[in-house]
């Protein structure tokens, strides 16, 4: 039977009281929906995905422009705990960003990061960059190098954590492959890289999607380690041991846009992955039992921090980070070791403990 206008006119009807019944429908039966909104936005960003499922009342409020700025100010206000791994298969080098809630204990898969433009090259995962705004909560992943080809790429892709998406962003000026990148003052640095034939240096607007110059460096150099305390980025190319040289190193001072030398004892004893816990700059040994070191300024040393090394169960490479006065270690098998640093009697303690 073929409807008749009066049909098509009901069935609209119909339609547009479903939709107005809809837009009344509570978020949360019995709670005022400013209530129910509170209550979303606590809701941790891996389970949105899913909330969104939940009715189409919850899927307009999760994506809702407003919403996701409440969220992103709320993430910052908060400091949310969670840390971001960049992890790779050793065999097929398939990359994978994973996040660790470290109050549950609970690892979730990120969405797959966005690839360079013919993403089907083979990629070299650890040609890559990456640095992170806090309180944007954003990621960012710089450059890279194509393992068939060995060639850098000027690559710049985004991940949000108020959307759990990742998106691309303006390509770096200079293609880049093992190079420091850092965040500063609300920008993001890359610096060097290559086998130290780059010594330009640019900075990334995040607000405008824009690269700028920066002062280039005294010498190209291609990174071992690279960190960030205050407004001063630190970047080495690794110790002394076993080498004959000494390894090259420098210091970019943003406020002056300049860049000086490493002081002696800061670049020979910078031996491991470091992290940065409030105001200082900690390093995790590559040799040995992964003894974590403390630098010194007042006498350019490294010294040993109490509390034994890293867990025995984590295995190297290690990742490493710190926040909220805490460093977290992550081993291969993303076993994660984390030390809460305490001050002590003229040197620093750790306490540590393993998390699975």
């Amino acid at each position: 039977m073929t409807p008749n206008a009066g049909t098509t006119k009901e069935e609209e009807a119909a339609k547009e009281v479903a939709a107005v019944a809809a837009d009344m429908e509570p978020l949360i039966p019995g709670l005022p929906d400013e209530v129910a909104e509170q209550c979303l936005l606590h809701l941790p960003f891996p389970y949105q995905a899913l909330a969104r499922s939940v009715s189409s009342a919850w899927n307009r409020a999760l994506s809702g422009p407003a919403f996701l700025r409440a969220k992103a100010e709320l993430s910052a206000a908060l400091s949310l705990p969670y840390l971001f791994v960049f992890a790779f298969h050793p065999t097929s080098h398939r990359l994978q960003w994973q996040a660790l809630d470290p109050r549950t204990r609970r690892w979730f898969v990120l969405p797959p990061m966005s690839l360079p433009a013919g993403g089907s090259a083979p990629l070299c995962p650890p040609a890559f960059a990456c640095a992170a705004l806090p309180h944007r909560g954003e990621i960012y992943v710089l450059g890279g190098m194509r393992s068939d080809t060995e060639t850098p790429l000027r690559t710049l892709v985004t991940y949000r954590a108020a959307t759990n998406s990742w998106s691309a962003a303006a390509p770096m000026p200079t293609p880049r492959s093992f190079f420091a990148a850092g965040a500063i003052g609300g920008r993001i640095f890359a610096a060097g890289g290559g086998d130290g034939g780059i010594s330009a240096v640019e900075c990334y607007d995040p607000a405008a999607d824009r690269w700028l110059p920066a002062a280039g460096m005294r010498c190209g150099m291609a990174r071992y380690d690279a960190a960030v305390v205050g407004r001063r980025m630190y970047v080495t190319e690794g110790w002394r041991w076993p080498f004959y040289a000494s390894p090259r190193a420098g210091v970019y001072d943003v406020d002056r846009d300049a860049w000086e030398e490493m002081s002696e004892g800061m670049r020979e004893g910078w031996t491991g992955s470091s992290a940065v816990v409030g105001d200082r700059l900690l390093i995790v040994t590559d040799y040995g039992d992964g003894r974590v070191k403390a630098y010194d300024a007042e006498s350019d040393a490294w010294r040993g921090v109490e509390g034994g090394g890293v867990p025995p169960a984590l295995k190297r490479p290690y990742a490493v980070s710190g926040a909220d006065g805490e460093i977290y270690v992550v081993g291969s098998g993303l076993e994660v070791g984390v030390g809460t640093v305490v001050a002590g009697a003229g040197r620093g303690r750790r306490r540590g403990r393993k998390r699975g």
